[in-house]
């Protein structure tokens, strides 16, 4: 499968061309298969009423953040989404909300102010598999903008044991092979750790929530 070595300005401009279309269709086609995404934002321990900090990472079309300001109703949440056409989808949807809610264009970890220790959580719903080889630094920045006792919250495709489908993911950009779950578990303590099977074993997706300890 090919893994992409762009750099992440060059990486932000493929996702956006790529979402030129995709975007018109994202949510009637994404519920097909993009599994868990309620749940993991259930799975977030922290208290419903708080007034806290939300990170999310990749919010496409707003569908998962319009949830966490839902369920979160005095969170203030910062979105971040590279591909034009989603930032503009997810700004309508989510324009109720005012300016608890703030949906920035632009790849995460490239601002020049600091955010270290600065959100009580952060989500990442079906991104990071896109991001390559960058994953592994956004889940590092992850780790440092989150409070200590802070929670990570990641619902993501995991593997597959069919060799067509793990080709047909990557030429849609996504990397399959089980590489996401080590690295969460050796900066977070693991509070949710889930591996499900899809369409009779097709493919597998996974879930994680843990805790920065340290």
């Amino acid at each position: 499968m090919k893994i992409s070595h762009e750099n992440p300005g060059e990486q932000a401009s493929a996702m956006d061309n790529y979402y030129k279309f995709q975007s018109k269709i994202y949510d009637m086609t994404r519920w097909t298969f993009l599994f868990g995404r309620d749940e993991i934002i259930k799975a977030i321990p922290l208290e419903r009423n708080a007034k806290i900090k939300i990170l999310e990472v990749g919010c496409g079309t707003g569908y998962n953040t319009k949830l966490l300001a839902q369920t979160f109703p005095n969170a203030e949440i910062r979105a971040y989404e590279v591909a034009e056409d989603m930032v503009k989808l997810s700004r309508k949807k989510l324009s109720s909300f005012g300016n608890r809610v703030e949906i920035v264009h632009q790849p995460y970890g490239t601002e020049l102010e600091t955010q270290n220790g600065h959100f009580d959580a952060c989500l990442f719903s079906y991104s990071l598999t896109m991001i390559n080889p960058q994953w592994e630094d956004l889940i590092k920045q992850a780790h440092k903008d989150l409070k200590t006792g802070g929670y990570i919250a990641v619902v993501d495709f995991h593997d597959s044991k069919r060799p067509w489908f793990k080709k047909h993911m990557g030429n849609n950009h996504v990397r399959m092979d089980s590489h996401l779950v080590p690295l969460l578990k050796n900066l977070f303590s693991p509070v949710v750790e889930k591996v499900h099977s899809v369409y009779m074993g097709t493919w597998q997706y996974m879930m994680f929530v843990g805790k920065k300890t340290d």
